[in-house]
């Protein structure tokens, strides 16, 4: 359970029984008042009721693109069509994202009350999970919790003695980031490729079998039952005018505690970092925070009180995602986290438009020369272009959002991509191929620890006389660095660390040893 001090500031209403209550056990959910909400609107309330209360609510979609739930609702209630589905997605990809995997682990009857709930407003009797098969746990409790609610007559036929009737069945999913898309989700449920489809029509208007579907994501079904019960009123007082409720985020990075939070929105990023995260780690500074993802972006230090909500963060570049947020501290590369985020949505893209197919691989080409030492004088301006292209003629929303990193780190630390091109120099000491190690002859005490410690024998040196590192020998390794007591040794051009030789070494030691040019690299971070 959290301490005190880590839950001021939070609201917890989609996370209240995590932590609280056995998720293997429906009596537990019910007797926090579990499909009371259920049993309300199909006992007193009309569909348009229910999809007139959500709308009030002001809940938007908690998957990322912030679109009106109820107006989704009402979209998919209205298309023409006897068969109509309800899918939750569940589909999280997000390097640092674990809000969805949590709630469907810790509380997966909310996720099945709210699927429900929407069934009834839009006048389907059939639901799909589609979760990603990497969440073991996750699959084993929904599913627990789907024979646990049949048992129980909360799911199947004539649930609460009327003529309503839905069923939910699980879908798993490959692993492939694309699906997280809807059109990509209901080809993958159909058996097809994952790959998106043009739009219009919608899938409210034509989706799953080419029937009126509801895609809703897990945090935003989970919502549907508090609203129920609290009413719409309760839920519209939290949050801001445009950005109603709570948020979930995944907290990760360089900050003291790092976990789940939900804080109403509108809640500053510094509130997050520095009140509910701690401050940064290890009594660093704080440089950078990126949202939203493989979608989203990086907001430097004037940022800090930007307002956590949808508008504001595409205001600025970045956006709210499903809730990942990734903190970055002083002796984190920038270029490298844009080379990161480009190789991910490189190997995540489906091929199936070529802005997206080719422009992300040529973004991440750039990138890597640029990390390389290997960059020309245009380099950047082809960059920005390539960008803007990829970003205005992809097909789906993966290729759309992929340029954002890029876009987000150009606007805010361009100085970093001139120094990696025109200097060679990594300012985080992170991309390894700029780096380069000299000692000071006039520091060096001849001691011959770096020389014994060194892997490579680059160290060159007699007793009682400097030492020096040959270039072309130096594997670049970093031992030397953390090994010198007497902070001897320079790293990069010009770049003596003086106080602060060992925790430099350090990073860098662990960057290596991580496998990866970067360890603020979000794949790395958990």
């Amino acid at each position: 359970m959290e301490s005190a001090a880590e839950l001021k500031g939070q609201r917890r209403n989609v996370l209240r029984n995590c932590g609280v209550i056995n998720p293997e056990k429906i009596e537990e959910y019910i007797a926090r008042d579990g499909y009371f909400a259920l049993a309300k609107v199909v006992k007193e309330l009309t569909p348009l009721q229910i999809i007139d209360e959500v709308k009030k609510s002001g809940l938007r979609g908690r998957g990322g693109g912030g679109f009106p739930t109820g107006r989704k609702w009402e979209f998919t209630h209205d298309a023409k069509g006897e068969t109509k589905y309800v899918i939750c997605n569940a589909d999280e990809g997000d390097p640092g994202a674990f809000m969805d995997r949590s709630i469907l682990e810790e509380d997966p009857h909310a996720v099945l009350e709210g699927m429900c709930i929407a069934g009834y407003a839009i006048g389907s009797e059939q639901g799909y999970v589609y979760v990603r098969a990497e969440y073991p746990l996750a699959v084993k409790r929904i599913e627990i919790a789907l024979q646990q609610a049949r048992e129980k007559g909360l799911l199947g036929n004539k649930l609460f003695g009327t003529d309503f009737q839905f069923n939910i069945e699980i879908r798993l999913g490959a692993g492939a980031f694309v699906c997280g898309e809807e059109t990509s989700l209901i080809r993958s449920i159909q058996g097809l490729r994952g790959e998106p489809r043009p739009r219009p029509p919608f899938p409210a208007v034509a989706g799953l079998w080419g029937k009126p579907t509801l895609i809703n994501n897990v945090e935003t079904l989970a919502n549907i039952p508090n609203i129920i019960r609290e009413g719409s009123a309760w839920f519209a007082s939290l949050g801001t005018e445009r950005s109603k409720g709570t948020k979930v985020f995944a907290l990760s990075g360089k900050v003291q505690h790092t976990g789940l939070i939900e804080v109403p929105m509108g809640t500053t990023l510094r509130e997050v970092i520095f009140n509910l995260g701690g401050g940064i780690a290890g009594g660093k500074k704080f440089k950078a925070a990126h949202t939203g993802g493989p979608s989203g972006g990086c907001l430097p230090e004037a940022y800090l009180d930007i307002s956590l909500e949808y508008d504001t963060l595409l205001s600025v570049g970045s956006m709210m995602g499903s809730g990942g947020l990734i903190v970055m501290d002083e002796d984190s590369c920038m270029v490298d986290v844009a080379r990161f985020y480009a190789e991910f949505n490189r190997d995540e893209s489906c091929g199936k438009c070529t802005p997206c197919r080719i422009g992300t691989k040529r973004m991440l080409e750039i990138l890597t020369r640029i990390t390389e030492g290997k960059a020309k004088e245009g380099d950047l301006l082809d960059l920005e272009e390539l960008a803007h292209l990829v970003k205005q003629n992809s097909l789906c929303g993966l290729g759309n959002a992929a340029p954002n990193p890029v876009l987000c780190t150009l606007k805010y630390f361009r100085q970093e991509y001139e120094d990696h091109i025109f200097k060679k120099h990594c300012q985080a000491g992170v991309c390894r191929k700029l780096l380069s190690y000299t000692i000071n002859p006039e520091l060096c005490k001849a001691c011959g620890l770096c020389r014994k410690e060194c892997p490579a024998g680059a160290i060159k040196g007699a007793a009682k006389q400097a030492h020096s590192i040959e270039a072309e020998a130096c594997t670049k390794c970093g031992k030397c660095l953390a090994k010198c007591p007497f902070q001897a040794i320079s790293l990069g051009p010009g770049e003596h660390l003086p106080g602060k030789n060992q925790a430099g070494a350090e990073t860098l030691i662990g960057n290596i040893a991580a496998g990866s040019q970067d360890i603020s690299n979000p794949a790395l971070v958990h």
